[in-house]
């Protein structure tokens, strides 16, 4: 698939977003829109998966550690084909297959349930291990945010993962900057993530702009390529990528835009502007 097809599904993931954050009046806009080129480019380009068979045994996963940007990976699952676009509207809602952070147990193609922050890389470098023990070529990728790294699991599941050379894990850390009490800097800053996950026996690749799709294939490849070490991409985004008034607002972190502002977010995804600013 090249670069101009995989903007244009991201595209659409971002209207996947504010479509179920809209109609959900909460969720996390802000974190999805800014992740969803890395979303869409391993859905779409880097993993091995069948929407037929989201259980397939021999596919790769993929963990949201960051897990209250659901809406963002709803938007890839549905845009693939795991289930109907038509149940976005139903985000958090009762009865929805599409709660406020995944659920393994209710939307097909979730790999791990997750929300609770530093357990989803937890469990992402389990199943990296369980691959390697039960002699099976899966990869396994897992998204982080900047804000979620200053969580202490975090670094004992790095720790654990570099010590066991598990070269079948790829972990992307989303630096957007944001999180939901201000910027990472002021609140408790992790920096420097690429220097820290070095020390912790990674392959690091650092990303300058994590929404453009040409950097991200060539990061995703370099870390294929990597053999003896997990790899960690540093990926540097952009918050709320994609619609004007979002990028890089921390208020728009939990927050769902009201009628106005969702026809307004919408014109600019459709209009050859938006597409631009989607590009990254």
């Amino acid at each position: 698939m090249t670069d101009d097809e995989l903007r244009q599904i991201a595209n659409e993931v971002r209207k996947g977003v504010l479509t179920g954050v809209h109609a959900a009046k909460s969720g996390h806009p802000g974190g999805s829109l800014g992740a969803a080129d890395i979303m869409t480019y391993l859905y779409f380009e880097e993993m091995n998966v069948n929407p037929a068979d989201p259980r397939w045994a021999d596919r790769d996963r993929f963990v949201l550690s960051k897990g209250h940007c659901a809406p963002g990976l709803y938007a890839v699952l549905a845009e693939k084909g795991f289930f109907a676009k038509e149940e976005l509207a139903t985000l958090r809602h009762i009865g929805s297959i599409l709660q406020g952070h995944p659920n393994m147990n209710d939307t097909p193609g979730v790999d791990m349930s997750t929300g609770s922050l530093g357990q989803g890389i937890s469990a992402a470098v389990g199943m990296a291990l369980a691959a390697r023990q039960w002699g099976q070529d899966y990869r396994t990728y897992a998204l982080v945010g900047d804000g979620e790294s200053e969580e202490g699991q975090v670094w004992e599941a790095a720790m654990f993962a570099g010590n066991q050379k598990l070269d079948n894990l790829c972990v992307i850390v989303d630096h957007n900057g944001l999180q939901i009490d201000g910027p990472v800097e002021e609140v408790n800053d992790p920096m420097p993530l690429a220097d820290k996950f070095r020390a912790f026996k990674f392959h690091v690749v650092e990303v300058a702009d994590g929404n453009d799709m040409t950097q991200l294939r060539a990061a995703f490849a370099e870390a294929r390529a990597t053999k003896g070490a997990p790899t960690a991409i540093i990926a540097e985004t952009v918050k709320g990528k994609g619609v004007s008034f979002m990028e890089n607002q921390v208020g728009w972190h939990g927050k769902a835009p009201n009628a106005e502002q969702m026809e307004t977010a919408l014109a600019e995804l459709a209009a050859p502007s938006g597409e631009e600013s989607s590009r990254g």
